[in-house]
């Protein structure tokens, strides 16, 4: 096999791994409240806000020595060990317990009968661990120093003991940068948008899906409505993504167009959400909640705002990883490590507070980091145009 055809195999397999876990494990977080509501009814107590807290707190602290354990261990078993604790969270609701659940929280850094539950679990986790192991198929590339044959044994050896004193070093090195990183002026103001990518995160992805099972004026359809509203912020996030990412080489405008679209198509959402959904619906009881917001609770209305969070979610992540590839080209890895440690931290902040926040309060902070990271990435964005307008290479650590 070519190189070339490796490197695409290699992307294939990367791309259904990840759609395999990331498909259990974003449909387990979508109704991991709903869930773990139900159960609290019995002998098990805990929160899915909670859970997700520890998860994205644990990753955002992670994500700063990341570089360096990747650097040390490699990528695929790097992969195929994150792949086994996001399964192992998964199994967790097969049979929860508080200890267990929080637990397999740390590590990872549907109102139905109990069987049905463990059903959906169960299947949950099989297609999480398919996904794992397909990083075993990944080919590693071609060696451009081949031993030769007349070479040594303690050549060999010396070669062993180098190597492993620059993995050493790549990993001091990585971490090392991503510790400068944070306080450089560009990373700074992408924290902000980072931060409400982190926030907007947490409610799509988890709140959200609780407040539409929440509501009791949905009818007998409002557990299911869950599901729907999941596959709409899908479809809302694959349009966005074909659009601005595959064709943002041709984009004359810059980045900036994207993210505002981003912006205003989230205000809409938050606006409608607001009308729509009553103040109590992210901590309503277990019974749901039958108060009303200003308008009839509309499940139209609910799954309209499903497809705008997605398509306004995927418009800031892909101008924001496309900055960093073009800020940071010659070493992405510290950077976008520290993007992923704000964006993790946030959300982990932003899950604690929905045990105890209404609805409009919620809304109400997005849309000021919304407004303010909008800003900060125009600021970077306008100084990285220049940078191209001159045909200088950019330079930041």
């Amino acid at each position: 096999m070519s190189p070339e055809s490796k490197k695409l195999f290699n992307i294939v397999i990367l791309g259904i791994a990840f759609m395999f876990m990331f498909t259990a494990f974003q449909t387990c977080g979508n109704v991991a409240q709903t869930v773990i509501r139900s159960l609290n009814s019995t002998d098990f107590h805990g929160s899915g806000y909670t859970s997700m807290a520890i998860i994205y707190g644990v990753f955002s602290a992670s994500n700063l020595i990341t570089p360096s354990v990747v650097a040390i261990v490699g990528p695929q078993l790097s992969m195929f060990a994150s792949g086994l604790f996001y399964s192992m969270y998964i199994a967790v609701f097969i049979q929860p317990f508080p200890w267990s659940f929080y637990t397999a929280s740390v590590f990872i850094g549907i109102a139905a009968a109990e069987s049905d539950r463990r059903t959906v679990f169960i299947a949950l986790t099989v297609i999480s661990l398919v996904g794992t192991v397909l990083f075993f198929l990944i080919r590693k590339p071609d060696s451009e120093n081949v031993l030769g044959e007349d070479e040594s044994s303690d050549d060999q050896d010396l070669d062993v003991n180098e190597s492993a004193q620059n993995n050493m070093t790549k990993a001091v090195d990585a971490f090392k940068k991503s510790l400068k990183l944070c306080v450089t002026k560009e990373m700074l103001l992408l924290s902000i948008t980072t931060a409400y990518t982190g926030l907007e995160l947490t409610f799509f992805s988890g709140v959200y899906g609780t407040c539409i099972g929440a509501i009791n004026k949905f009818g007998t359809e409002e557990k299911s409505l869950i599901g729907l509203s999941g596959i709409f912020i899908g479809i809302g996030e694959i349009l966005g993504g074909s659009l601005f990412g595959l064709l943002s080489k041709n984009n004359r405008f810059g980045r900036n167009p994207v993210v505002l679209l981003g912006i205003l198509v989230h205000f809409i959402a938050f606006y409608l959400i607001f009308l729509n959904m009553p103040g109590d619906a992210p901590i309503a009881p277990v019974e749901g909640t039958d108060s009303s917001a200003y308008i009839k609770p509309s499940k139209e209305v609910a799954i309209l705002c499903s497809l705008l969070l997605g398509l306004g979610d995927s418009c800031f992540n892909t101008q924001l990883l496309s900055v960093l590839g073009f800020l940071y080209s010659e070493d992405s890895a510290p950077a976008f490590a520290v993007f992923k440690f704000v964006q993790s931290i946030c959300a982990a902040v932003a899950f604690f507070y929905s045990n105890y926040l209404l609805l409009h309060w919620q809304l109400l902070v997005m849309v000021i980091f919304g407004f303010f990271g909008t800003i900060s990435f125009f600021t970077v964005e306008w100084e990285a145009a220049a940078i191209v307008a001159r045909g200088s290479d950019y330079r930041s650590i």
